[in-house]
């Protein structure tokens, strides 16, 4: 660009700094001696030429205020609205994130119940890197598929193996990180749509059993609902919560896609008393959630405190976590089968999950891949023995029944989704989910935002969209040429040159 046209912002800021101060004198002049009304624009300058002197002169925070002046506000106000103004009027269809324009607009549509369906081709750029799904020249016949049936407990022959029936389940959301009427319309929904519901691990899951859906009880590692005072596990807490009818599972959490091991801090600040009461927490204090489990130091104490919360809760109980180190793991599945204990299921979150709250770094630089770290746990669980044992969940990102055919044929079972269904809800993605200001409700308590979020309504668009995306999934497992989606296999899927290891891993 020409030097000669570019704003010499210097320049243009001595110029409105003075001009402001030119401004109130000739307000209080025409206020004098023209009409009293002047004086109005005399109060608006005089409150700016008194606030840019505090910004210019006395504020040392904002460099840019110290050295341009009320004129630096509006790079601020620029910078505060450019998600929106990116969304809305710059970005395309397709290349917004964590989820763009596209992606929501299916939810959306699925979740209303309108047709989703597309015309003149794909917008995407059909990138070769992409895995694809392989379809059949001799596509099954609807009435050939097999009803989706996954049995959760049956490996141990538990008396309360748990049945999933849809290939999608609601994943771990806490009541704190969501509001009450979410948390409500979520439950119902997944009441209507026939699937369990993760508790998340906010405690005591209050708001979850008022609309009796099947629950997945998260045990997270500050315990909240089922610790003693040392944030210890509470054995008599647990086996009173898991007595409960609505409380079908217990998932170990171990780590989560967002932020893998990392901890938590809940200020006392935030506290409510209702909170303190859930999470079993004193309401005066800061609350540590710890990165691992105080029991679980390494594999052998890990795999007996598996043990002791199958023995007290009596359920199919599971561990989640985010893959890091896969020798880790081998040594996990080695030493449950010393111990002769094996998890009912366990919960594979890729590092592109996410959370309400987490540090940009560690959603950014850790956790592997979900489509990376699948396949892997698949593989380690297959060659120790014990796959056919061990239910495999798979959650990040699979808010669509393509992702999902995909995750089923890399090893995964049964889809976990969040994200999905907030979008279900409305979730504009306005990103504030750490800040309590959702616009639409959602990830808020304020009462004024939560109100225009109607759990009869919105319940209804949650159930809209289980059925849609399992009405889809049949059909495209149909195209597979598949019978069931546990006949699925890494088959199924074309791999370019770079995710060539992943097949022949597989």
């Amino acid at each position: 660009m020409n030097s000669s046209l570019a704003l010499d912002l210097e320049k243009t800021s001595r110029t409105a700094n003075g001009g402001i101060v030119v401004l109130l004198g000739l307000f209080a002049l025409a206020g004098n001696f023209i009409s009293f009304y002047f004086h109005f624009g005399t109060v608006a300058f005089l409150l700016l030429v008194l606030l840019n002197t505090y910004w210019r002169h006395f504020q040392s925070s904002h460099t840019l205020l110290a050295n341009f002046g009320f004129l630096a506000q509006f790079r601020y106000l620029a910078e505060s609205v450019g998600p929106e103004f990116r969304q809305y009027l710059f970005s395309s269809d397709t290349e917004e994130r964590p989820f763009n324009r596209n992606e929501r607009a299916e939810v959306y549509r699925k979740s209303k119940g309108i047709d989703s369906s597309s015309a003149f081709g794909t917008l995407l750029s059909y990138d070769p890197e992409e895995a694809k799904i392989r379809h059949s020249f001799y596509p099954t016949d609807k009435q050939r598929l097999e009803k989706f049936d996954v049995a959760v407990g049956a490996a141990r022959g538990l008396e309360t193996t748990y049945h999933i029936n849809r290939p999608i389940m609601i994943s771990a959301m806490s009541y704190g990180a969501l509001g009450e009427n979410t948390v409500r319309s979520l439950a119902r929904g997944a009441k209507l749509a026939g699937i369990p519901m993760n508790t998340g691990e906010g405690g005591y899951p209050k708001y979850h059993l008022m609309e009796n859906c099947d629950l997945i009880f998260q045990l997270g590692t500050a315990k909240f609902g089922v610790r003693n005072e040392e944030g210890y596990l509470d054995d008599q807490k647990l086996a009173d919560l898991a007595a409960k009818d609505q409380i079908k599972m217990i998932e170990i959490k171990l780590s989560q896609g967002a932020k893998p091991g990392k901890g938590g801090l809940l200020p006392k600040e935030k506290i409510t008393k209702e909170i303190a009461e859930l999470r079993g927490v004193p309401q005066d204090k800061d609350v540590l959630s710890p990165a691992h489990h105080l029991e679980c130091v390494d594999a052998k104490t890990t795999v007996e405190f598996l043990a002791r919360v199958q023995k007290v809760g009596g359920l199919p109980t599971g561990m989640k976590f985010c893959l890091g180190r896969d020798d880790e793991f081998r040594e996990l599945v080695q030493e449950m089968k010393r111990q002769k204990t094996l998890p009912d299921f366990i919960t594979v979150d890729g590092g592109e999950g996410g959370t309400g709250a987490a540090p940009k770094s560690f959603m950014d630089d850790l956790g592997m891949p979900l489509f990376e770290a699948l396949p892997l746990v698949h593989q380690i669980l297959s060659e120790e023995g014990v796959r056919a044992q061990i239910v495999l969940f798979a959650s990040g990102k699979l808010i669509s029944p393509g992702k999902q055919i995909k995750a089923m044929s890399l090893g995964a079972d049964v889809a976990y989704s969040a994200r999905g269904f907030l979008l279900s809800l409305g979730c504009i993605q306005a990103l504030q989910c750490n800040k309590n200001s959702c616009p639409v409700g959602i990830t808020t308590h304020e009462p004024h935002l939560q109100k225009g979020l109607n759990i009869e309504d919105k319940s209804k668009r949650v159930a809209n969209y289980v059925d849609a995306l399992h009405h889809e999934f049949d059909e495209l497992l149909a195209a597979t040429g598949a019978a069931s989606a546990s006949s699925l296999t890494t088959k199924n899927i074309y791999f370019s040159n770079a995710n060539q290891s992943v097949a022949a891993n597989n």
